[in-house]
């Protein structure tokens, strides 16, 4: 376990009825109703709010690694991520896929960045040896 050094930001949120429920947060700034994925529930699920702050968080550790090896990225990065919620064997799992576009940059510094992003993004160390995690560059 890392000796904890300093607490940057603590993430609060009250949620009630699970995944048929609503969850928010202590300031007010997430709001959501909740759905079960495929349901025909109006609000969001775990996994694709999951799949939003996981890539949010990676095009984070991206921007720090440009900075660190001094590349521009382009204005049009992105990261489309997809959680899988899955069963097997009775027992519910994850798995997922970040697909990550940089477009106008080498391919071998794209992945450079991708490769370097994934070791140091505080979900892609959640997630490491968890579940099935597939990172792409597209």
């Amino acid at each position: 376990m890392t000796q904890i050094e300093k607490v940057l930001y603590t993430g609060k949120t009250h949620t009630t009825g699970g995944r048929d429920g609503a969850s928010r947060s202590n300031d007010g700034r997430l709001d959501v109703k909740l759905s079960s994925p495929g349901s025909a529930g109006t609000g969001t699920n775990p996994e694709q709010l999951f799949a939003a702050g996981w890539s949010a968080c990676f095009i984070g550790a991206i921007g720090l690694a440009a900075g660190k090896a001094k590349v521009a990225l382009p204005p049009d990065l992105a990261v489309d991520a997809e959680v899988d919620l899955v069963n097997a064997s009775g027992a519910y799992f994850l798995q997922a896929r970040l697909n990550v576009s940089l477009p106008g940059l080498a391919r071998d510094v794209a992945q450079g960045l991708v490769d370097t992003a994934h070791q140091t993004c505080p979900y892609s160390k959640l997630t490491r040896g968890n579940i099935k995690v597939e990172i792409n560059l597209v």
